[in-house]
């Protein structure tokens, strides 16, 4: 059967018009890491046209990713992540234009961020992650990113918008995303989570033992299909809002959705978070001890 885009999008017309479906068919994202998150909100935007696309990824598909990734499947354990999601990509949208980055993407970014204004993050690595806000800011693209949390989350961060490592008070300000140490990510890790647990009711929805083991590194992290793809659609629509000139309302400080009330979460006002930081804190310092 002969592949048609306008076809293809016929079913988005009502939630957006035709000149916004050329807009989204024009536009070109970075996804950097194509397994969890960042592999739901590819996948949904290849879905709803958007035509051009730079990933990467440096990691290849093992048996603990088929319990959320929307791109792993047990014949595709040990491949490589980008691989596959760009031929998946392609099987949705034959005309897509795909370009596939390894490891080699930390060189490339200053180029792909001036070509790419919408730039998702999909990765955990903070150093990494570090390097492509910092880059971003230089290049005016803007980043689509998510908390480290039990619940959905999503974090639009705009050029002039202060990057987590200022807001959330990272030990790596000035210092070179290369010479990172391990005690620097650490506490980065540290310092995110005080967040989530101060401006949400995450801590309510996980077995805090396990959180705790995760939080001092004993322990993988912990993942539900239903959170990542969720998270990964709360992204996708960000990115479709910033294609389309359209302002959603999600700033540098994010929200969270809670499917257990339901409800959305948003930041506490400063005063208030100020009081309730010392006891956050010392939750995390207990669950870390493993006390």
């Amino acid at each position: 059967m002969s592949f048609d885009y306008w076809s293809f999008t016929t079913r988005n017309v009502g939630f957006i018009d035709p000149r916004e479906q050329q807009l989204l068919r024009d536009a070109c994202v970075f996804v950097c890491g194509v397994g969890g998150m960042g592999g739901a909100a590819l996948m949904a935007l290849a879905r709803a046209g958007v035509g051009r696309f730079v990933i990467a990824d440096i990691d290849r598909f093992e048996v603990s990713n088929l319990n959320r990734q929307v791109f792993a499947f047990a014949d595709e354990v040990g491949r490589e992540k980008a691989e596959v999601a760009a031929e998946a990509a392609r099987r949705i949208n034959p005309t897509i234009a795909i370009d596939v980055l390894g490891a080699n993407w930390t060189d490339e970014l200053p180029a792909i961020a001036r070509r790419c204004p919408v730039i998702v993050n999909g990765m955990d690595d903070i150093a990494a992650g570090i390097h492509l806000y910092r880059t971003a800011r230089d290049a005016d693209a803007t980043v689509i990113d998510a908390y480290m949390s039990p619940l959905p989350s999503v974090i639009v961060v705009r050029p002039d918008d202060p990057r987590p490592e200022q807001r959330l008070g990272f030990p790596t300000l000035a210092k070179d995303w290369r010479e990172i140490s391990e005690d620097d990510r650490r506490k980065a890790m540290l310092a995110e989570i005080e967040h989530v647990m101060l401006h949400s009711s995450s801590r309510n929805h996980v077995d805090l033992a396990i959180a705790g083991e995760v939080a001092a590194g004993r322990r993988s992290r912990m993942s539900l299909a239903p959170m990542v793809i969720t998270t990964g659609m709360l992204m996708a629509y960000e990115a479709i809002a910033l294609i389309l000139g359209n302002r959603s309302g999600t700033d540098c400080r994010g929200w969270f959705f809670n499917p257990y009330r339901p409800a959305i979460e948003k930041p506490r006002n400063p005063l208030m978070a100020a009081m309730l930081r010392p006891l956050v804190r010392r939750a995390i310092a207990k669950l870390t001890s493993g006390q």
